[in-house]
Formats: C-alpha cells, structure tokens, sequence
C-alpha cells in the first residue's frame, strides 16, 4: 500500500455518542483504530461503566469510513497523472469523479426511498385487520410427499442462483460506496462482523448505534449529505426460528429448517408465500434496501418482513454483501457450516466478538459431540425405515453412499456393546468405568467392521447431500415427533471422526449396573476452529469486561502467532479508587487460618470460622451483600451447619438470606425477591439489607448486573478450582502440558491453565458488583492464597492495583468499617 495513503490514528472520534470521552475511552478507541490499520489481533479488557459498546463501534465505524475515502482516493490517485497538459486524462479523472458523486447520490436516495416505504407500510399496518396467511403461493398443487423426502443434489444457493437474470444484471449495476464488484456477483464492501453471546445482547449493539454520532436516516439530498452525519449500514443475522414469519409453517411443527427447504425453490408446485415469485425477485432487492436503510435488531427485522410479507431471514441473507456493519450471534460466526450457508465471507474483514470471556469455553462447546447407545440404535432404525421406503427411488450413488453409512453406524454400535463387555468384567458392579482415547484409536477399534470405508467419503456425502435432514424429516412426518433427530448427533460425531487429529478425544462412559453407554467427541484445542477466521480476517478484537488473566487467552486462542502481532489492552475503572475496595481476608474471627483447599472441604472449625465472619460482615455491609461459594456442595454444606449452630439466625437478625437456585427457572423470582427485601429494608430499621449466597460458575455469577444497593459487597470464599477429576479437564490439561513441553517451554502449561480457569470464574464474579461510575462496594476474598502475587496478577488490573492483605481479623473490620463510614458521609 502506498504509505501515503495509510490511516494516522485520530486524536478524536466525532461519532462518539457523548461530547467528551474519558480518557480510557479515547485511549481505548485509539488503541482498536490502530489494531485495524496494522491488521493485528486485539484482546481488550473494558469493565461495564466504561462505556465498551460504544467505544467498539466508534472506533471500528471510524475506520470503516476513513477507509472508504482511502478506497475512492488510492483509485482517483490511480487516475490521475502528473503531466497537467494531457487534457484526455485530466478529463478522465475528473469525469469519474463526477460518476463517483453520482453514484453515491442514487445509492443514497435508493435507502431513502426504502426507510419512507417503510414508514407508509407502518402508517398502513395501524389501521388494517391482518387476514390468515397462506402457507404456499396458490397453484393448486400441493408438496410431493414422498418427493420431498428424497436425496437432493441442490443448495440453499440455488434460491439466490435461480434470480431473474435481468434483475441479476440490475444488481450488478447498482453502485455501492466504498464497494468493489467481482466477477458477475453483487458489490460488496469492507465490514465489521460484531458478535456476541445473545440477541438481547446484540439488540443493545443496535440500541446503541443510534447514540453514536452517525446518521439514523439517510439524507434528502446531495446539498444535505455534505453537512449530514456519515450513515452505516446494517444487518442483524439470526436463525429461521427466530425470523420465520409463516406461522402455520411454525405451528405445523417438527423441523423448521427442513420445512423450510421443502418450500424454498417450488420445485414440488409449492412456494413459501413470503419468497418472491421468480419473476418478481426485485420485490427482495428492494426488501433488502429497507433492512439496511436504518438499523435493525432481529425483532425489527422480523416486524419488517411480516408488514413487507417478505421472508426476513432470506432478506437479512440478500443484505450481507451490501452492510458494513452485521450483527451476529457467536454460533453463526465461531461455525464455519453456518457462515457458509449464509454466505459470510470474512476475508480481510474485521470481527469484533463481545463477552469473549466465554469465546475458549464456547469454541469448545461448538466443536464437542455426545451421543449414547440409544441414538446411534434408533439413527439405524430410521436408516433401515428410509432405505425400505425408497431403495428402488435412489440412484446407484446415493444407494452406496448410505450403505456405507448404514455399516459405519453398526460399527459403532458394535464397538459400544464389545466396550461394554470388557469394562463390565472390569468394575464392581455399581462402579462407573471410563476410558479416553484419540479419534484415530477408536476408529481402529471398529477394525474389520469398516475395512474399505473412507470415512472422508461419507463426511463429504453427508455435507453435500444433506441426507441426515432428509431422513430426519421422513421419521418425523411419520412419528409426528417434534425433538431433534438422533441422526443429526450421529453426523455430528461421523463429521469429527471423518478428521481425527491429536486435537480431540473420544471418551466413553458406562454404568456396570446400566446398559446405557455414552460417546463424547471433546476438542481440547479452542485454536484449532478459530484459526480460520483468524487467517482470514484483517483484525480479529476479542472484547470483554472481565478478559483476565490476558496472557491465558493469548496462549489459548494464538499459540503460534507472532506475539508482535497481539495488541492487549486492559482499561482503568471509570469510577475513583476510592469506591472500590479489596481485602484478602487471611485469618477469621476465632484466628483460624482460612485456606479452603480441596482437603478442607468437610472441615467444620473453617465453616465455623466462615459463619462469624459474614455475621461480622453483616453489622457493617449495608444493603446488599452476595457470598459466592466454589461448588453447590459447599453452599449445603455450611448452610446445614449454620442451620445446626444458630449461625444462620443470627444472621438473618440483620440480612435475609436467599440462595441460589438449582432450576434456572426460579432464578428471575429468588432475584426479584432479594431486591424487594433490600428496597423494603431502607430505613425501616428492622434489618440491613439481605445476603444472597451464590455459586461461582453457576446460575448468579455470570451475565447478572448486581448494581449499586443489591451489591455493596461481594465476598468470594476460596478459589474455585475445577473439578481435577474430570476426564474432560485431565485430556485437556495433559495436551497442554505436552504441547508446552514440545515447545521447549519451562513452565507447565497444564497448571496455568488450571489456575486461569480458576481466576476467570473469581474474576466474572467480582465483576457482577461495579456497574457504572457512582457504583461503589467492597470485594472481599476470603482465603490466605489471594496474598499470593501471581494469583493477584490474574485479577483485573483495576482490581489488583489496590489490594489490601489483612494479616488480622480485627484489621480487615477496621479497614471495611473505615470503608463504609466513608460511604454514609
């Protein structure tokens, strides 16, 4: 790139929705700009108040627009000449100059004339009766049966594929500012894809561009759009669950994707009434131009497509290319069968994942399969079922690509019933027997069963075919079964074992007293499907409030990066050191050494110890208090000895004391009840607050804002260490172990990720309490082992910069009582 045209930081973001952005911010924002430009990857650390939303987007849509203007300046400049007197190409540059201008004009107007179509639709839709839809366009013919159910050689691409090839070309034509076109497809542009955990989480991305300083609408006219705020333009992306608007096709029930399909091209006589004829698709072009003329979160695009009576989530699809800025849940981006099939191309694109904090755990989720005897026994019955019905219909290809596939599912049956035999004569007979082994031992094990079987040729059948669907939907139609189908887990796990590598693991698990045995795939390297997206993408920003320790999500996620091309950046709070404080709380009340390691975790002297330390807590805590323990068993237990003792009473004389909830059902109602008896305790004089005792990892550690009054403290008792014993954890543990020691490295890199997973579930925990500037509260860390430096390097650097190590008990109630005194000033 001429060096000419390179970005310089800014030193300020005009869009930026407040006047003045603290200093963190504008560093923050500088510090992503700059990650941009170098192509770089960047893991930012924002706690909540700070303003990260926002900050994301200025600095990401600052780039993204500066970068328009490089684009149109690199191919001006590409234009000109140096030599004045040659008039023909003076004439040239300043022709398509005019042209660019042009274009730009009517790109505007087209998204104008779109938002003001959507505004009459709206003005319509107040004051019409909606009549009863019609599942299909009306032709008289209804879907094949049988037909349906058959192997089909198609994609969703051919909906796209089968355009009116004028209207292709029109497409073709439409300028696009800031794009390029490329072989006979629709313009495309530099884009951000921002993802996070949840919709509701990305409907407060969308809330928040129209605080920013960019235009909501798009300007009436050329003359408007020189001192007009810039516009951005952008799509929610989301699953046909949650845009479908053809509600008898969702009430008809059993597998939405599939029915979906059956409707999507008409070649069985029958059309979804939301898709557009074929000779009419400008009517989705069009569709498309109202999604991206103003922002919209997936329920204004579901609200959209039902007053246009046009499909939202193919019309969210058709708008990809044209965004600069797509929203996405994590799944649709981390899955790289999801971004094929809604055509997301992230080369030399930016990715912003939010809450990445859960991008490791996540990543290992999504790439994990577990499935039991009983799902590969009735995905054989429903193959038998299939290829009764339909074995003189099936070409000779088809016929042999599900033979193999019949035979490689009664492999793995057989491997089970043969496993369970050996470790059944192994065990006592109520033992539970597992076994861990690579992908390419256990595919050894099916032995003679799957001699001749490329198991790469039925991973790409599978794809390309989509038959598991197929064969899922027969059995539904003729089940009426509305769960998932067993089959679509069995290709999950062929689909892994179809690639085996020293990044996965087989582990089975059995009961002798049971016939039931479990398979699970587990993926213990995260980096291995993030790579890709890595590879590909100009500048990956993993963001987060809570991202420590830093250097854990680095080893993790970027093993083999160049280190130089890993930017971290960890935010001060925004709120004064002096509303925040942290005590290490070494010794309790009676002296006792608090250490609640693994071999304490029956000690009843420390549980006594901890009972008059929160009844010491409760007389200065006001309001609010949340007591995170490390497991639920731990909670039983010092309840049922509090219960015993009196302890518990005696602290419900100042707090009310609610606990967690197993059923994530009744969290909404055991919250709900926490606050109120906080707000009915002020100034009443009857109690001081109440105590909410929590688990970390759980239901109440994660994802919950505990603001102001309902936490002015947070006490995390021992370090939550996981489970050792997991077989999970132990291969996971081990590979990173051996990969530490290939590498030559001399620490264990088994154990460091040991202890990080330990401080990032401390570090969501404290984080539920500072919410925003004014918020104030104490963190309080019971355990002698928070005085240990590199444990309190691991926490947030807001946090670990003002630790105070109390080597009494008498000192950390002097120092909490001087704490809230100030408070009450």
């Amino acid at each position: 790139m001429d060096s000419r045209l390179s970005l310089s930081t800014p030193d300020t973001f005009p869009i930026f929705p407040y006047d003045k952005p603290y200093g963190i911010q504008l560093s923050l924002m500088q510090h992503l700009y700059r990650a941009i430009e170098d192509k770089a990857v960047a893991i930012v650390e924002s706690p909540t108040g700070t303003g990260k939303t926002a900050s994301l987007l200025s600095a990401t849509i600052s780039w993204l627009l500066d970068d328009h203007e490089r684009a149109k300046k690199g191919y001006l400049n590409h234009l000109a000449t140096n030599d004045p007197n040659d008039w023909v190409a003076v004439q040239t540059l300043n022709r398509r100059r005019r042209e660019l201008e042009v274009e730009e004009a009517e790109y505007r107007e087209r998204l104008l004339r779109a938002r003001r179509r959507e505004e009459v639709m709206k003005r319509i839709a107040r004051g019409r009766v909606v009549k009863r839809q019609k599942l299909t366009h009306s032709d008289g013919k209804h879907l094949p049966e049988e037909d349906a159910f058959l192997p089909d050689d198609s994609t969703e691409q051919e909906f796209e594929d089968n355009i009116n090839p004028k209207v292709k070309a029109l497409m073709q034509r439409l300028a696009n500012n800031g794009t390029s076109e490329t072989n006979a497809e629709e313009p495309t542009c530099t884009k951000v894809y921002y993802a996070s955990r949840t919709h509701s989480q990305l409907a407060q991305v969308i809330g928040e561009l129209h605080h920013l300083g960019i235009s909501a609408t798009v300007p009436q006219t050329s003359e408007e759009a020189d001192v007009h705020p810039p516009t951005v333009r952008v799509v929610s992306l989301g699953s046909r669950k949650q845009l479908c608007i053809n509600k008898q096709l969702i009430e008809s029930g059993g597998d939405l994707d599939e029915k979906c399909r059956e409707l999507l091209t008409g070649k069985y006589g029958s059309r979804c009434v939301f898709l557009p004829p074929r000779e009419d698709e400008m009517q989705l072009l069009e569709f498309r131009d109202q999604i991206l003329a103003i922002p919209k979160d997936i329920e204004d695009l579901a609200t959209s497509g039902k007053l246009s009576s046009i499909c939202p989530y193919f019309g969210s699809r058709k708008a990809i290319r044209q965004a600069q800025l797509v929203s996405l849940p994590y799944n649709l981006l981390l899955s790289s069968v999801a971004r094929k099939a809604l055509g997301i191309d992230v080369t030399n694109q930016i990715i912003v994942i939010d809450e990445a904090h859960n991008l490791i755990s996540t990543l290992l989720s999504l790439s994990s399969v577990v499935l039991d005897a009983d799902m590969i026994r009735v995905s054989v019955s429903q193959l038998d079922a299939y290829l009764s019905k339909f074995r003189l219909r099936l070409s000779h290809d088809h016929l042999l690509c599900l033979q193999k596939l019949r035979v490689s599912l009664n492999a793995i049956q057989q491997f089970t019933v043969e496993w369970k035999k050996v470790v059944s004569g192994q065990g006592a007979s109520n033992s539970r027997v597992t076994e861990v082994m690579s992908a390419r031992e256990f595919v050894g094990g099916m032995g003679k069963n799957i001699e001749g079987i490329n198991l790469l040729d039925i991973r790409s059948y599978l794809e390309n075919s989509k038959i598991a669907r197929k064969i899922a939907s027969y059995s539904d139609d003729k089940t009426k079964k509305e769960v998932t189908p067993p089959l679509h887990t069995v290709e999950a796990f062929l689909l892994a074992l179809a690639s085996p590598s020293d990044d996965g693991r087989i582990i089975l698990n059995a009961e002798a007293s049971k016939d039931r045995v479990e398979i699970k795939y587990q993926q213990l390297n995260p980096a291995s499907h993030f790579r890709e997206l890595v590879e590909a993408s100009r500048c990956v920003i993993l963001a987060g409030g809570t991202m420590s320790p830093i250097p854990a999500v680095t080893s993790q996620l970027f093993p083999d990066m160049d280190i130089n091309r890993i930017r971290s950046f960890s935010c001060g709070h925004i709120i004064p050191p002096s509303n925040v404080l942290t005590v290490v709380v070494q010794k309790g009340p009676r002296g006792g050494q608090m250490e609640f390691k693994f071999n304490n975790r029956e000690d009843q002297t420390l549980f006594g110890e901890l009972g008059q330390l929160l009844l010491n807590l409760v007389n200065v805590v006001p309001a609010g208090m949340v007591v995170f323990f490390s497991s639920y068993r731990i909670l039983d237990a010092v309840r049922r000895l509090w219960i015993a003792d009196k302890t518990l009473e005696k602290i419900e004389l100042r707090k009310k004391v609610f606990y967690e909830p197993t059923e994530t059902a009744e969290v909404e109602s055991i919250l709900r009840d926490y606050g109120n008896e906080i707000q009915q305790s002020r100034g009443s004089g009857k109690s001081n607050g109440a105590l909410l005792m929590a688990v970390v990892g759980a239901k109440l550690s994660e994802g919950l804002n505990f603001t102001d009054d309902l936490a002015r403290a947070v006490v995390v008792v021992g370090l939550p260490y996981p489970n050792a014993s997991s077989p999970e954890l132990k291969e996971r543990l081990k590979y990173v172990s051996n990969m530490s020691k290939q590498k030559g490295e001399k620490e264990d890199a088994g154990k460091e990720l040991y202890e990080n997973l330990c401080m990032n579930a401390v570090n969501q925990s404290i984080g539920r309490a500072i919410r925003h500037q004014r918020d104030w509260a104490s963190l309080v860390l019971v355990d002698i082992r928070y005085s240990l430096p590199r444990i309190q390097h691991k926490l947030p650097s807001w946090i670990s910069s003002g630790v105070k190590v109390t080597g009494t008990f008498g000192t950390t109630m002097k120092t909490l009582g001087e704490f809230y005194k100030g408070k009450r000033r």
